[in-house]
């Protein structure tokens, strides 16, 4: 009965909240796992400072914004990906053949910017639109401190809206959705509680606020999932040409129809800090002509 539901207010909402989904000692040892990522101490990565044992862990968290790919630094947050409590409700959202393409480890410290209009679906692109986020906060989430911000509705049209640069410092990366039917007032803030997740469609358009509070951080953990029927014609090393069916998964449930195709180690884990990528700025001068 509760799948039910859930899919129910999933597919009319484009997103369904579940509260209290991890208990706080698990919370506290995710926050720690994401602790030792920036301190080095689970092994060398792109974007990595070194960090003395001197630096408070404050300091060295406020460094980053986010890892990318942290299942694969992280032996916890590959658990995490596989855990029954988020597959479960994924099994419910896309069917019984469940694959994971994608992770962010979000660091958002106090100062930090928002994250523009954007749907998941425009940069991870699945040929049967079931991408789904997992969304798991690791600190309390609130407007002050930078929840998300969702128009529920918004991917029942099954439309991806162009992207244009925004030119806002209030705003991370580079990029905003724009010229959607949908009034920004109308939006839902997101507040969870830590150990809560919201389960969010890959065509929601979504971004989140800036962290206004002063010392409160808003860490927090999003896996992408899919079915495993679907190619997934991404590559976020070379983008490659649409034919390419990324292999860099990892099944969660079920039954993998392209398991002949073996399993690519392409993606690695990375450390940002904020503001826009080298990927970022090439995207947006490919959309130029959008640009305001």
């Amino acid at each position: 009965m509760q799948g039910t539901v859930i899919a129910s207010d999933y597919a009319e909402d484009g997103y369904v909240v579940v509260r209290d989904a991890f208990p706080r000692a698990e919370v506290e040892s995710l926050l720690a796992e994401t602790t030792r990522i920036c301190r080095g101490e689970l092994g060398p990565l792109d974007g990595l400072e070194p960090a003395s044992a001197r630096d408070p862990d404050e300091a060295v968290l406020r460094r980053y914004i986010a890892c990318h790919v942290a299942h694969k630094l992280s032996p916890a947050f590959r658990r995490l990906l596989h855990d029954e409590r988020l597959v479960d409700v994924t099994r419910a959202l896309i069917g019984p053949n469940v694959k994971c393409a994608h992770s962010v480890l979000f660091i958002k410290s106090p100062g930090e910017p928002g994250n523009a209009w954007h749907q998941d679906e425009f940069f991870i692109p699945s040929r049967d639109r079931s991408i789904t986020t997992a969304w798991i906060a690791l600190d309390d989430a609130t407007v002050e401190n930078g929840c998300l911000h969702l128009l529920p509705g918004s991917h029942r049209a099954g439309v991806l809206y162009p992207m244009r640069r925004h030119h806002n410092p209030g705003l991370d990366r580079a990029e905003e959705a724009f010229g959607f039917p949908y009034a920004p007032e109308d939006a839902v803030a997101v507040e969870l509680e830590a150990g809560s997740v919201v389960f969010f469609n890959g065509y929601l358009l979504h971004g989140s606020y800036p962290n206004r509070s002063e010392s409160s951080f808003r860490r927090s953990v999003q896996f992408v999932y899919l079915s495993a029927e679907s190619l997934l014609p991404w590559d976020q090393v070379t983008r490659g040409p649409t034919t390419r069916d990324y292999r860099d998964i990892i099944m969660v449930s079920g039954e993998d129809p392209y398991a002949y195709k073996g399993v690519e180690d392409i993606g690695r884990a990375y450390l940002r800090k904020g503001g826009p990528t080298p990927a970022d700025i090439a995207e947006a001068a490919e959309h130029a002509e959008w640009s305001t």
